[in-house]
């Protein structure tokens, strides 16, 4: 019977052990202590907005959103607003005619400008806020007009009709700041072009801003989903809603990839509120 126990025991100690090498994920707060999704949901009691930042073609990324957006709705309610990098401001009407159920999902899916992984990985959150009635925003500038400024620079968005810088953060609001890290990156990494790369980036950012500001009041919470570059370091998004909004009113979480998950990297510390620190033996979704 000794020598069972003793079989068993040693069994039980090496799964234990395999496991906790195999976990796929860790949550951590900005100063590296491990977290839990439900007291970082509790934290959102007095927030107005938050970020989450994924890695586009994570599935642990993908997967937890889901969770907080559950979560959020059953402490929120109605007061929940959800809004994506993923979805162009052009395209808000379509996707409104959709959420109300007065086009097909084929239609839906035909004619707004989808990112390749939407099905498995965007698709469950546009069908959460259809079945619960909460809005969803599409908040990003129309790729064609980043593509302009990125080509032609800022000054050729002003030759656009008064339709299309509807769908863009006013003109005349927009500032290009080369002082933020995350677009001085940018401009050192491309030496021809490089202002208008970074300026078509930050454009992006203010439009979300823009977009996300527009589209919340002092009694909603707004859940936006974008890549971690678009708000780690309270930078892309941040920066631009900083302008308007107190930083105390503002959460992120951001997503980081590590060869050990058990103890997060100084280099990812404080980079968020809270950090999704994924293996990177994880798969893609695409």
């Amino acid at each position: 019977m000794k020598k069972i126990f003793l079989l068993s025991f040693l069994l039980f100690s090496l799964n234990f052990a395999l496991a906790g090498h195999r976990h796929s994920y860790v949550l951590y707060n900005a100063k590296g202590k491990k977290a839990d999704l439900h007291k970082i949901v509790k934290k959102t009691e007095d927030k107005q907005y938050v970020f989450f930042g994924e890695y586009h073609d994570n599935p642990i990324s993908h997967w937890l959103q889901f969770e907080l957006t559950k979560e959020m709705y059953a402490m929120h309610k109605r007061h929940l607003v959800l809004g994506a990098e993923m979805f162009e401001a052009d395209n808000q009407f379509i996707l409104d005619e959709y959420l109300e159920g007065l086009i097909s999902p084929k239609n839906f899916q035909d004619e707004v400008r989808l990112w390749p992984n939407y099905s498995t990985d965007y698709k469950p959150l546009i069908e959460f806020a259809k079945q619960n009635k909460l809005p969803f925003i599409a908040t990003n500038v129309p790729r064609r007009y980043a593509n302009m400024v990125y080509k032609k620079g800022f000054e050729s968005l002003k030759d656009l009709s008064d339709l299309a810088k509807s769908y863009i953060v006013p003109l005349d609001q927009f500032e290009f700041d080369s002082t933020v890290t995350c677009y001085k990156d940018l401009l050192r990494g491309f030496a021809h072009g490089g202002i208008n790369m970074a300026t078509a980036q930050a454009l992006k950012d203010a439009t979300m801003a823009h977009f996300i500001l527009k589209n919340s009041d002092s009694k909603s919470v707004f859940l936006h989903y974008n890549g971690a570059y678009h708000s780690d370091n309270y930078q892309g998004i941040v920066h631009y809603l900083k302008k308007n909004v107190d930083e105390d009113k503002i959460m992120t979480i951001t997503t980081v990839s590590q060869e050990n998950v058990h103890e997060l990297d100084e280099k990812n510390k404080g980079i968020a509120d809270y950090i999704v620190c994924v293996s990177e033996t994880m798969t893609s979704t695409h």
